[in-house]
């Protein structure tokens, strides 16, 4: 069953009405007509007619209001109401005021707002980024507004600037753009396009955080982000956004295992794994640098003696430290940061290993990446689309899972004696040698996890 969309209630609705206008406006209005119904995503109200003072006093009779914004022209509008166990609940709405903006100041993070509630519906939408974007439905009934030939723009997949200063007004719209391109397979209209290419280099004034919040919205909420890579490298956004990438387009992958070249490699590697953000962004990183590790070597014995095939030893270990120095620049967190570079690092495992090989890459890896791990191999392997099979990685898997169900020590804290014993009991104080003694018994538990003992464990320590 299809969930519902949670909405402003009748009686707030009624109220506004009475005194001005009321339109549900954003990405909500776009995504009822794609038929997509998100009970998360947020409400966003304008309302016309009615000043803000007002509008305060109209709410405060339905529900609390927070003036936070007040200064923009939005409110927060919070209802309280039981849901369906009875349980009380409450919901909040953004309600705001038409205006005008312009972005100012550097890095593009700050915007200078003129709100005026006589401002019409129309000149409001005029503001917004895409046409696709820039529609409304009017309340209670419903009627569309649609000045700018949204809904036409949507029924042919196209995306379409409001107006030829979009890019220049807000540059982070280039990303926007990219991902609702890739999220909606669209395609960018002619005048969109070229000035996405002009203005390709105002990228560089938007702030590194707003940066990641796009690239991270096309990995995980596209089915292909690879629409929006293209996009990216054909408009020139590419070596502003993720410059170490370049390299990567038209080099070739001469030999047996690959029909694309690194950066089309990678776009079908990111297609085909999982939504799943760190898994994505390593798919994104996994082989960022093959065009330094490249060597070329020839074929002689396969395809005849001027066929030339190539390797590229290292380039996982290259690669997670450039994965670790772009997810820096673009402020990713140092635990995100540190998974995806651990990804990158390990993706050539082997899968033809002893018990004990096993175990040292889950306790290298952790139990919770490992099966990230296996999921970025599939998809890589896919990514080559040579044909290739995956049933060595799924007989792994089954080991794995086998494994962990026997519970061996991966970690310290799976040890049968922690530091405090060993100092306790040895005499020891803190510092490297507690370290080292601690790190030498996992590697022989490691080995043999029969022997997680109190009583071996002290007799290795002895």
């Amino acid at each position: 069953m299809q969930a519902e969309e949670i909405h402003i209630s009748d009686s707030a609705i009624e109220a506004i009405s009475s005194a001005g206008s009321i339109y549900e406006v954003g990405g909500v209005v776009r995504d009822r007509m794609l038929n997509i119904v998100n009970p998360e995503a947020d409400k966003d109200y304008l309302v016309c007619g009615v000043p803000i003072d007002d509008l305060i006093k109209i709410l405060r009779k339905t529900g609390r209001v927070d003036v936070v914004g007040k200064s923009f022209g939005v409110i927060k509008y919070t209802e309280f109401g039981k849901g369906a166990d009875g349980e009380k609940v409450s919901r909040t709405f953004d309600i705001a005021l038409p205006r005008v903006e312009k972005s100012t100041g550097s890095g593009h993070k700050d915007f200078e707002v003129d709100f005026d509630p006589s401002i019409s519906i129309e000149d409001d939408l005029r503001r917004r980024d895409f046409t696709v974007n820039a529609m409304a439905e009017s309340l209670p009934d419903r009627e569309l507004i649609d000045p700018y030939g949204g809904r036409e723009d949507l029924e042919k997949r196209v995306l379409r600037i409001v107006t030829e200063d979009s890019f220049v007004e807000d540059p982070l719209r280039m990303l926007r753009g990219v991902q609702f391109a890739a999220r909606f397979e669209m395609e960018l209209s002619p005048e969109t396009l070229e000035s996405m290419r002009e203005n390709a280099a105002l990228i560089k004034t938007i702030s590194a955080e707003r940066v990641a919040e796009e690239l991270n919205k096309l990995l995980v909420r596209s089915a292909r982000p690879s629409i929006g890579f293209r996009l990216m490298r054909d408009t020139g956004l590419l070596q502003y956004v993720i410059p170490e990438m370049v390299a990567s387009v038209d080099c070739d992958q001469p030999g047996p295992y690959h029909r694309w070249d690194v950066f089309e490699h990678t776009l079908h590697v990111i297609d085909a794994a999982p939504r799943k953000l760190r898994l994505r962004l390593a798919c994104l990183f996994h082989d960022i640098e093959k065009p330094r590790a490249k060597r070329v070597i020839p074929l002689a014995d396969r395809d005849g003696p001027d066929s030339k095939g190539a390797t590229f030893y290292g380039h996982e270990s290259l690669g997670a430290n450039t994965a670790k120095r772009i997810m820096k620049r673009l402020r990713y967190s140092r635990e995100l940061t540190d998974e995806v570079s651990l990804l990158v690092d390990k993706h050539m495992f082997p899968t033809a290993v002893t018990p004990k090989g096993l175990r040292r890459l889950v306790r290298k890896v952790g139990v919770d990446l490992i099966f990230d791990l296996l999921d970025l191999r599939r998809a890589d392997v896919a990514g080559q689309d040579m044909g290739g099979k995956t049933d060595d990685v799924d007989e792994f898997e089954r080991e794995i899972r086998e494994e962990l169900e026997r519970k061996p020590p991966f970690s310290r804290g799976d040890l049968a004696i922690d530091g405090e014993y060993i100092m306790r009991e040895f005499e020891m104080t803190p510092g490297p040698k507690l370290g080292q003694v601690i790190d030498d018994l996992m590697e022989k538990v490691l080995d043999n996890p029969e022997d997680n003992t109190v009583e071996r464990l002290r007799e290795f320590v002895a």
